[in-house]
């Protein structure tokens, strides 16, 4: 059982690692990430909040097949959102390292 101190302490960690969550998250929106297809002819540049803010093609696929460009278009996209997710993971995961698996914040 915990003594008014001890469960005092324990809400003010909790309560410090609910802040340092949330500031990680709204840093999120401002880590650029760049997904890529067709060797790089198509580039994607995506927050790690899902905000795409550029899309890059080559000229040369502007004159080929429109099925294809689209097909590298979403491919690039898809690779965009992988690599936001894992770099998402990644910086939420330090933060998470102590809690036991399912547990949310806040309690």
């Amino acid at each position: 059982m915990f003594n008014k101190g001890q469960l005092a302490g324990l809400m003010k960690q909790a309560q410090a690692m609910q802040d340092n969550l949330k500031k990680a998250q709204d840093e999120l929106a401002f880590i650029d990430v760049e997904g890529a297809s067709g060797g790089g002819l198509v580039k994607v540049l995506m927050t790690c909040k899902h905000n795409v803010k550029r899309v890059t093609i080559d000229p040369s696929l502007l004159a080929d097949d429109k099925d294809m460009l689209e097909d590298l278009v979403a491919a690039a996209m898809n690779d965009a959102v992988r690599l936001a997710e894992e770099t998402s993971q990644q910086k939420m995961g330090k933060l998470t390292a102590g809690l036991p698996p399912g547990m949310k914040l806040p309690f």
